[in-house]
Formats: C-alpha cells, sequence, structure tokens
C-alpha cells in the first residue's frame, strides 16, 4: 500500500498537468496553437480558450474561457468591431498587435497581455505570475498596480471619487435608506477608467455574474476585476483625453435618444399622491405659487391593491379625464411600475401572463412566486422577446390612460426577504441561464420593455425611469439614486453618484432632491433645491412617513429660493437641451466631474474637491454642507467667473468663500456659450420669440453646439431639427454663428447677445457693419424680493437669427 502511494505522488510531481489538478487556481499557462487574422487572434493555451480582438484603432477586445468560446452574446454592447488598419506580428516571445492608436503584447510563456501607446509607454499590464486565473467557477484578472494609479467611474457607486484602495461588487440590491459607504446599490455598470502618468485608459468587464472590482482593497500589488462565473470578456480602450474614452465607450454600449422636453422641467413627487383631489391640488398649488413645473409623479397608491396595470376607482374615478386636465394646466404625469404581477385568479395581467407563458419558472416548471407590494407574485422574464413582446402589449393600459412617463421601480428585482434563488430559469434570450447569470440585466431589460412599449403605444416621446440596470441602460432609460435620506451627506454623495454616472455612459440621472428617507432642515432642503437646478434629472420626492416637502412648506424664504433656482433652470433649458443632444452624438454626461476636463490636475482627486462639478461645459458647481458658513474652492486652469456677480477669478487657485443660504456657489468657466430664453411656467409655454445668448471673454476658444427640435416627437431622427455650430475665437476677436443645419425652423426669430467680462469700450460689427449695442447690468436670479445688486456688468446687443452664417467681430 505504501508503495502504491510512493508511486502516485512520484508520478505527480513529474507530471505538470497533474499538479495543476491538484491546484484550487487555474491559470491560462503557455499558448499551444495561434491562428492570426486580420483583426484578431484565436489561441489555445495549455488551459484555456481565448480570442482577442481589434474592435477599432482605440479598443481591443480580450475572452478567454476554460472552454470553447461559446456564441457571442451580449445585452450591454450594440456597436460592432469596425474596420481597422492592423499590424499583428509574432516571434518565439511574443504577438504584437499595432495599430495607429494602441499597442498591445500578448506574451508566450505564460500568457499575459500589456497594453502601450504607439510610442512605447505601458498604459496598464497583466500582474506578472497572477494575469488572469479562475478559482472554481469564479473568473478575475490581475493588472499590475501603476505608480500613483488613480481609478474612476463604475457607475453608481459611493465612496470618493477616487476609487483607489477601496473594493466593489455589482449585485443589483434593493437598498433603503443606504448609508454613504454602502454598497453594492442597485445598478451595475462594470465600467471604470485608470489614471497614472499622463495617460488614462478604461476597462469595460461586460460579464452579468455577480462582479468584483478591486482597486487595491487589502493588497499593494494590483488593481482586479472579475465575475463569479461566465468568461473573462473585457474591452480595453486607450485616447489621450479622457472624454474620448467615454465616447469610445458609448461607441460599444450605445447612447440616449433625445428625452422629450418637459422631462427636463421640474418633476413633483411624493409617496404618494392621493386621491385625484390631491393631485389637483397640488398642481394648481405649483401655479399659483409661479413654480415653473412640468411634471406629477403618482406612487403605488394609484393602483388597485398595488396590483399592476389597474387605477384604484375609489382614489382615481376617472384618471384619463384627471391626466387631460393635467395637460391642460401643462404637466405630464408619470406613474411607478414594479414587475410583480399578483398572483390573483381572474386578474387580467396575472391571467394573461400565465396564458402566454411569460414568467420566470423554477427548473420543475412551476413560476417562481415571490412577496411584494401586492402579495404573493409572479415576474415577467423580461430577458426574453415572448416576456417583452407581453409587456409591450400590457404598456398599452397606460397609453390609454394619458400617461407621458413610465417609472421603473422595484426592479433589481425585489422581493421582501431579498433572497430571490439561485435555481430560478431565464430564457436570456435564448441562451437558458440561472438567476445567478440574469439577475443584473433584469433591471435593464424591464427599462426596455417599457421603453419599446412606450414607443409602440405613445404618439409622443415616453419618459422611461428606472432604479435598476446594467451597462447600456441610457439607450432606454433615466436612471435615479433610489431612497437615499434627507441629511448633507447624503446630497453630496448623490452628486458623486451622478458624477460616477456620468463617467460611465450614463448622462440622464437624478436623485430624490430633499431626500427620501427622514425630514431635511430648512437649510438642507433650500441647498438640495438649488442644486437640483443643476442635475440632468430634478425630481422633488419624499416618503409617506415624512413631512410634506413641496416648495411652499418650508416658509416663504425657502419657497422664494426655490421659484428662483427652477426659474433659473427653465431659462438655461435651450443650453440643457443642446447639452443633451451633445450626449446623444459622444456620450458626454450632461453632469461632468472634474475629472474629465482636468484629468491630469493632483486637486480633482482630492477629497477636498471631489464634490465640485461642470454642468455642460459652461458652469461649475461648488456644492457645501448646508449647516457652513465657509467653503474652500478650486478653480481648475482658465478663467472664471461668479455667476451671480460676474466677478473673476484666475485659475490655478485655491479659495474660501463666504457661503449663503439663499446662493449656490456657482462659475462660469471663460470663453463659454450660453443660450438662455424667457422664463415659463412649463415646457407647454412658448418662449418670446427672442433666444439670449450669453458669451463669456476668456483665453482660449470656444466651441459650441446649439440644437432645437420639437422636444415632442421622433421627427428630429428624419431630419426635423434646427442645429448650429457657436465659436468663440479670442484671437481673432469673433464670435461665429454657423449657418443652421437641419429642417426645423427656430422659435427665435431674434438674438440678443449678452457678452461678459469684455472691455466697455469694443466696439461690434457684423461684417462692415457697426452693431448697436449699449452697456447694462444682468441678473440671472431675478425674483422680485432677491438682492438686486447680484447682477453682472454685461453688454448687449441685438442680431436677427437668420440661418445663414452670423460673424460677430468684436
Amino acid at each position: 500500500m505504501k508503495f502504491i502511494k510512493i508511486t502516485f505522488v512520484l508520478a505527480c510531481l513529474l507530471n505538470v498537468s497533474c499538479l495543476k489538478a491538484q491546484s484550487p487556481i487555474l491559470t491560462p499557462g503557455n499558448l499551444k496553437t495561434i491562428a492570426i487574422s486580420e483583426q484578431d487572434i484565436t489561441f489555445q493555451t495549455t488551459d484555456v480558450y481565448g480570442k482577442i480582438t481589434v474592435y477599432g484603432p482605440s479598443v481591443i477586445r480580450v475572452r478567454l474561457d476554460k472552454k470553447p468560446l461559446g456564441k457571442d452574446f451580449s445585452y450591454a454592447v450594440t456597436g460592432k468591431a469596425v474596420p481597422t488598419k492592423v499590424n499583428i506580428s509574432q516571434n518565439d516571445k511574443e504577438i504584437t498587435l499595432i495599430t495607429d492608436s494602441l499597442k498591445a503584447v500578448v506574451q508566450k510563456n505564460p500568457f499575459a497581455i500589456a497594453f502601450y501607446t504607439p510610442d512605447g509607454k505601458l498604459i496598464n499590464e497583466d500582474e506578472p505570475g497572477l494575469t488572469t486565473s479562475w478559482a472554481g467557477q469564479a473568473v478575475t484578472t490581475y493588472k499590475k498596480m501603476q505608480d500613483d494609479e488613480h481609478f474612476i467611474g463604475l457607475g453608481e457607486k459611493t465612496g470618493n471619487l477616487d476609487r483607489k484602495g477601496n473594493g466593489y461588487t455589482n449585485w443589483n440590491s434593493d437598498v433603503y435608506g443606504y448609508t454613504i459607504s454602502q454598497d453594492p446599490l442597485y445598478s451595475t455598470i462594470p465600467f471604470y477608467m485608470g489614471i497614472h502618468h499622463g495617460l488614462n485608459y478604461g476597462i469595460f468587464l461586460d460579464n452579468t455574474y455577480q462582479s468584483d472590482f478591486n482597486f487595491g482593497a487589502s493588497n499593494n500589488r494590483f488593481s482586479s476585476f472579475g465575475a463569479r462565473g461566465g468568461e473573462m470578456n473585457y474591452y480595453f480602450i486607450y485616447h489621450k483625453r479622457l472624454a474620448d474614452i467615454i465616447t469610445s465607450y458609448t461607441d460599444l454600449t450605445g447612447r440616449m435618444p433625445m428625452p422629450p422636453l418637459w422631462s427636463l422641467g421640474y418633476q413633483q413627487n411624493r409617496y404618494s399622491y392621493y386621491p385625484e383631489s390631491e393631485v389637483m391640488r397640488i398642481a394648481h398649488t405649483l401655479r399659483e405659487n409661479q413654480i415653473p413645473a412640468d411634471g406629477i409623479t403618482l406612487d403605488i397608491h394609484y393602483m388597485d391593491r398595488y396590483q399592476l396595470f389597474t387605477w384604484d376607482k375609489t382614489r382615481f374615478p376617472n384618471p384619463v379625464g384627471m391626466n387631460a386636465e393635467l395637460k391642460k394646466l401643462g404637466f405630464k404625469t408619470t406613474v411607478i411600475v414594479d414587475p410583480g404581477i399578483k398572483v390573483e385568479k381572474g386578474a387580467p395581467a396575472y391571467e394573461s401572463g400565465l396564458k402566454e407563458d411569460v414568467y420566470i419558472k423554477y427548473p420543475d416548471g412551476q413560476p417562481y412566486t415571490g412577496e411584494v407590494w401586492p402579495g404573493w407574485c409572479n415576474f415577467p422574464d423580461f430577458t426574453s422577446v415572448k416576456g417583452r413582446n407581453w409587456w409591450h402589449k400590457e404598456v398599452k393600459f397606460f397609453a390609454e390612460s394619458g400617461i407621458s412617463g413610465i417609472w421603473n421601480d422595484m426592479n433589481e428585482f425585489s422581493t421582501w426577504g431579498q433572497k430571490a434563488p439561485d435555481n430560478i430559469l431565464f430564457d436570456y434570450d435564448g441562451r437558458p441561464t440561472s438567476h445567478l447569470e440574469a439577475h443584473n440585466v433584469y433591471g435593464l431589460q424591464m427599462a426596455r420593455a417599457s421603453y419599446e412599449g412606450a414607443r409602440q403605444h405613445l404618439t409622443e416621446r415616453p419618459f422611461i425611469l428606472s432604479r435598476s440596470g446594467y451597462a447600456g441602460l441610457q439607450r432606454y432609460s433615466a436612471i435615479w439614486t433610489g431612497d437615499n435620506r434627507a441629511e448633507d451627506s447624503h446630497m453630496l454623495q448623490g452628486i458623486r453618484l451622478l458624477n460616477s454616472l456620468g463617467l460611465s455612459g450614463v448622462s440622464f440621472s437624478g436623485m430624490d432632491v430633499g431626500g427620501f428617507a427622514g425630514n431635511p432642515s430648512i437649510p438642507l432642503y433650500s441647498k438640495w433645491m438649488q442644486l437640483g437646478a443643476f442635475i440632468p434629472y430634478f425630481r422633488n420626492h419624499s416618503a409617506s412617513d415624512t413631512k410634506s416637502a413641496e416648495p411652499w412648506t418650508f416658509g416663504k424664504d425657502v419657497l422664494d429660493v426655490a421659484r428662483n433656482y427652477i426659474s433659473l433652470r427653465y431659462k438655461l433649458l435651450p443650453y440643457l437641451y443642446s447639452t443633451f443632444y451633445e450626449s446623444t452624438q459622444n456620450g458626454s454626461p450632461v453632469m461632468r466631474s472634474l475629472a474629465i476636463n482636468y484629468t491630469f490636475d493632483a486637486k480633482v482627486m482630492s477629497a477636498e474637491y471631489q464634490n465640485q462639478y461642470e454642468f455642460g461645459n459652461a458652469f461649475m458647481v461648488a456644492p457645501f454642507e448646508s449647516n457652513k458658513d465657509y467653503g474652500k474652492v478650486y478653480f481648475p486652469e482658465g478663467t472664471w467667473y461668479d455667476l451671480y456677480t460676474g466677478l473673476k477669478e484666475n485659475g490655478n487657485q485655491e479659495k474660501i468663500i463666504a457661503l449663503k443660504n439663499d446662493q449656490l456657489p456657482v462659475f462660469v468657466k471663460g470663453g463659454s456659450i450660453i443660450p438662455m430664453q424667457s422664463l415659463i411656467q412649463s415646457t407647454a409655454e412658448q418662449p418670446t420669440d427672442t433666444l439670449l445668448l450669453h458669451v463669456y471673454n476668456g483665453n482660449t476658444g470656444n466651441h459650441f453646439v446649439y440644437y432645437e427640435d420639437d422636444g415632442k416627437t421622433f421627427d428630429y431622427q428624419k431630419g426635423e431639427f434646427y442645429k448650429r455650430a457657436i465659436t468663440f475665437d479670442p484671437v481673432k476677436r469673433v464670435i461665429t454663428l454657423d449657418a443652421a443645419e437641419g429642417k426645423y425652423t427656430s422659435h427665435f426669430k431674434y438674438i440678443r447677445l449678452i457678452l461678459h467680462g469684455f472691455a466697455p469700450s469694443i466696439i461690434l460689427k457684423s461684417g462692415s457693419i457697426d452693431l448697436k449695442s449699449q452697456d447694462g447690468q444682468f441678473a440671472y436670479l431675478s425674483a422680485a424680493n432677491y438682492d438686486p445688486s447680484a447682477s453682472c456688468v454685461v453688454k448687449f446687443a441685438v442680431i436677427n437669427n437668420t440661418k445663414g452664417s452670423i460673424q460677430i467681430n468684436y
């Protein structure tokens, strides 16, 4: 017997494969076979199958698995590999793939990959000795931590802007009243960017299993990313500018369509407004107080016993009539939907779902049943064509009720107990799989089904909002950051969450302004409402067990402040709508971390300044806690102007400023171009026929694309838009409006040019003609009781808004 054991041990020592069989960790080993084509290499190592594909000049995809690679499928990626000139060569030690923008070097023995700039600077490399490995079914790729490397992005993640030193998990979760360090939250976007030595890159891990990211947590050797199942499948993106990395990422995962204009207005919500008389009281009070607003949102109490696709006939006896009355007042109605369909014999939605066989099932064929608001529920399988098509038909109910927006909630998906079993089955678009792989895309696919159904049945652009999602959610939906708390720390954490979502391809985002759980103090509510004017989706929302949180419930002073900032947002709609158009074109977020435009400025990564952000390309917002009297602001490179007074600040400086309860610190970048309009109470109204065009003097030029369409339909996709580039050139001392593009006629007949920071003595010329101009004052905040001294010295001139090119020299 001893002889047999000794013989076995000796055999194992002499046999490498036997040794590996005993190890709990599987690594790729050495390359054995390689096939090279025009833009990719396919290979097999000792233990792994792989493929590396050049997706474009700046994007390389890496796939690795323990078994032959399966069918290429993704819910996130809609972009295709583009024809790219690639030079692929090899020798005994390595394979090299070179484009005009990026070089990848694949080490053969053992397998490892490194990425370089064309001139040979190391961007990113596998950690030697670790590379990619499997522990059971979990797969992880380890990257060497570079000196002074910083990490940003990863979507809806709490904590600091710089992720270094922390680890994160992606498993979409229902987290009521979450803490400011809690992880995970509601959505999954496994995309981050690394920054070091004047270089930046992006990595997108497209794997829907639970995924984990480590940026130096509990180690000083590596950063890593991996998933609890499936293949290692990631895209490496390199550009010189971080903004271009976001553009390439959204080339892969898609971009948002133009939103309905009304969804950019102020939205009033509470959990919950009912009955109908209360909804109408809120609407009329908004109008009586001259608070501009476009949306009323209804939470779950509009339903009959929380059953989907129903109205409570006692609370809402005539929903069609109510929504028609709201539209007359300039309001659109958004309603909440949850995925759970109550198990109740005879209920139309439940019976229809059974008949069409759309529910998630156990392996024995019985529908999965989980408990939520209506009681015990079945859940549609949104990963199946059949399930989505069924949902499309059910959405017709909302169209017939006069609804304009659909708010997808509880779609992580959430059940009481938060423990949906691993063994429930999903179609996964013809690739049957378990809850482990499907969980993180459930919210995305529900938002998709809601968007597609609304497009079928609504006559205008739908507004879709979701609490949960996966990479690519921007194609269908806006997102908000769930059930936050009425605390200063949550207000500031919300800013970082929205900035991180913007870094991760999601432009249309928001948080519950004022806080959902708990009661905000008067100063906190006031400050949060001011901030709300400078976030993409502006919704005031509060829980049922809190005090009323409409603007008028905090006293006259707060009402005036809220009205002032909501009014400012409405006057800025031409700027905001044009900025959303930019998002549809290149993925640039509306709300921008300073890391986008000032990537290599070390102070931007500092926790002291991480809450500052840009709103579009013109404004820099500096939020602080509501109880602070003073705050320290960092002005990055360039020239900056105080929004309210026009006072100029130099860049590359830190400055302590006095904070006011009724004034949010906002600054304008030199060279900025800001189109504005007259005040309206709703986007259902038309502003006056004069566009206000603010231009701020600066040392660097600027380019802004102004955009208009009808704000309602999809006709813009057929050329029914009005677009013109506007350029400020301080060297040639000229402001140029290029000839307008598109078939749409601008609403504005005149342009009132408003110049900030220019010498009073300048003479404005259009061609050889001197323009009539006058010096004056301009106030962004114009409520009657506001400090009249808070205004800017400017120069005005009015010109006709002709479609041809306009050039103004100064």
